[in-house]
């Protein structure tokens, strides 16, 4: 399937902005299952100097300045993506992952392949993850029980958290503590990716955050607006002789061909979209507007092949 993504954010100063310096992290990666057609960043005002690099995660990250006065900020990425999620899976290979059990994933990430290297630092507590808490090891442990598979696990920690969390936006921000997320269990979907997360590193193993996008559908019998889908967030876990597997615990699936995948990272912190600093005085408002729907070229194939 092939979609059209459209991401727009624009920033409002109440007294305009002398300077401002940002990184975005919205362009959709390239790996098996999910391809990048076609990529454009429109920026404006034009920024002063602008670049582009992949950073420590594999993300692509572009950084940009602007050295002049304006109003507001507008960055619209457009892309187009080919997802296929059959191709992703290696189902042998896959079917024999899962039954490795938490104790046998533990031996594994303990052997010296290069690999493996790059899977322990999931391991590690990180900026907006602590895995330290008492009551998010409580919360995982009712999982993550010996003798278990780790895909069982984590698949039912992410039936749970869909279960036991309400989605409230709103209710939390970035600097909301996982602690205050757990006793209110409400959130959003950057709250549930982080609360598993948590989870499973409490327990010796490794995950990591995933942010993207997800194609919303509407009501029954009416049109899809634009611009009201938004970003997302889910987690993924390694699974040893495997690799990287992701659960989405806001949706309680599984992420196939309706997750856009744009960036990896240890929490939300190293993954914004956009993310910056500017020189301004007075109220500041942002704007954020994405739309994420199958492309029309690809629909009038599909609508051509079936009248064949």
């Amino acid at each position: 399937m092939i979609f059209d993504l459209w991401h727009k954010t624009k920033y409002i100063y109440e007294n305009g902005a002398s300077f401002c310096h940002n990184l975005t992290t919205i362009k959709p990666k390239t790996f098996p299952g999910q391809t990048l057609l076609d990529y454009t960043l429109e920026i404006s005002p034009t920024p002063t100097d602008i670049t582009e690099r992949t950073d420590f995660f594999g993300n692509a990250v572009t950084r940009f300045s602007i050295q002049q006065h304006h109003k507001e900020l507008i960055v619209i990425a457009k892309s187009k993506v080919e997802r296929d999620y059959a191709s992703q899976i290696d189902h042998e290979t896959f079917l024999k992952a899962k039954d490795i059990s938490i104790e046998d994933t533990k031996l594994v990430l303990k052997g010296t392949a290069s690999e493996l290297i790059d899977v322990r630092q999931f391991l590690m507590p990180s900026p907006l993850i602590s895995s330290n808490s008492e009551t998010i090891k409580s919360y995982a442990a009712m999982s993550f029980k010996p003798g278990r598979s780790f895909y069982d696990a984590t698949y039912e920690l992410m039936q749970r958290i869909y279960t036991d969390f309400d989605f409230v936006p709103g209710f939390t921000n970035i600097a909301t503590p996982l602690k205050e997320v757990m006793l209110a269990k409400k959130g959003v979907c950057q709250d549930f990716a982080q609360i598993a997360i948590a989870c499973i590193r409490s327990m010796g193993l490794p995950a990591k955050y995933v942010s993207g996008y997800i194609e919303t559908l509407p009501p029954e019998g009416k049109e899809k607006l634009i611009g009201t889908d938004a970003s997302h967030a889910w987690f993924s876990v390694y699974l040893p002789n495997y690799g990287w597997v992701d659960f989405d615990p806001t949706n309680n699936q599984i992420p196939k061909n309706q997750h856009i995948v744009v960036a990896h990272g240890r929490d939300y912190y190293d993954v914004p979209p956009l993310k910056g600093v500017i020189y301004s005085m007075g109220k500041n408002t942002m704007e954020v507007s994405v739309d994420l729907r199958p492309s029309k070229d690809y629909l009038a194939q599909m609508q051509s092949q079936s009248q064949q």
